[in-house]
């Protein structure tokens, strides 16, 4: 049986990180999975984008990693400029190289991999049982182009399918639910950047990976506390760091500044 971590968001909280580091030392897992947004918001994205090219083994890209790189590549928005100049083009070329979403066979069960935008929405889990299910129907590793539609949203095309399960990222609150009619919705919530409970969160799922065979599979959340001031205040040190408030906050309080 293989245990496998599901992570996203970490959002340049390099504090939170080094929380999940030193956990992922205790529960070994066989694999981890980074579902999106290294990069973004907190006060260290250059030290979590390398954290995740050194120890995760899949990637696939957030709607942070996304547009803060499209951005620096063709619009030269000002409020950008200080992840530009801290990620570097070399990064931003790394993430460029990673797929919107993937997918992973675990005790016969086919998982959709994503992180929710800029290639789906955002799964949050208030949405209705409706809506969270349309995530089963997505393209893994089988989509063949992304395009731009004329109101400039992407779009994935390739060959649509329905799957057992999906396991996304984005809205920083994790959660594992059943859905009418069958398969799972899982969240991994944030390790940076969590909201309601401002823990560094991930996903771990123990079970057969690769096998088509059905059999047992265990799904279980990761709440992991660290020092939320420190965090803090690394981001008040920051010199340039936008909306540098409002993510103290966040880290702090859990709850989302707008």
């Amino acid at each position: 049986m293989s245990r496998i971590l599901f992570i996203s968001d970490l959002h340049g909280n390099y504090v939170a990180t080094m929380a999940l580091e030193a956990e992922i030392k205790k529960i070994k897992p066989d694999k981890i999975y980074f579902l999106g947004d290294a990069v973004g918001k907190g006060p260290d994205s250059d030290k979590t984008c390398d954290w995740v090219r050194e120890n995760c083994d899949y990637c696939i890209r957030g709607n942070w990693d996304y547009f803060l790189s499209n951005s620096f590549k063709r619009h030269r928005d000002k409020s950008h400029e200080f992840y530009w100049n801290q990620i570097g083009a070399e990064r931003f070329a790394w993430l460029d190289t990673l797929p919107f979403e993937d997918e992973v066979l675990i005790s016969g069960l086919n998982f959709r991999l994503l992180h929710g935008r800029p290639s789906d929405i955002n799964y949050h889990p208030y949405l209705g049982m409706d809506d969270i299910k349309n995530g089963l129907w997505g393209y893994g590793n089988k989509y063949t182009s992304v395009v731009r539609d004329s109101s400039g949203q992407l779009r994935l095309r390739g060959e649509k399918r329905k799957f057992d399960a999906f396991i996304s990222g984005d809205c920083h609150m994790p959660y594992i639910q059943t859905l009418h009619g069958g398969g799972y919705a899982v969240n991994t919530g944030s390790v940076g950047n969590s909201l309601g409970v401002p823990n560094c969160h991930g996903v771990l799922i123990e079970g057969e990976l690769g096998s088509t065979e059905k059999s047992p599979v265990k799904m279980s959340i990761l709440s992991i506390p660290y020092d939320n001031e420190k965090a803090a205040q690394r981001a008040r040190e920051c010199v340039g760091l936008p909306a540098s408030k409002a993510f103290q906050r966040e880290v702090l309080t859990g709850y989302y500044s707008r």
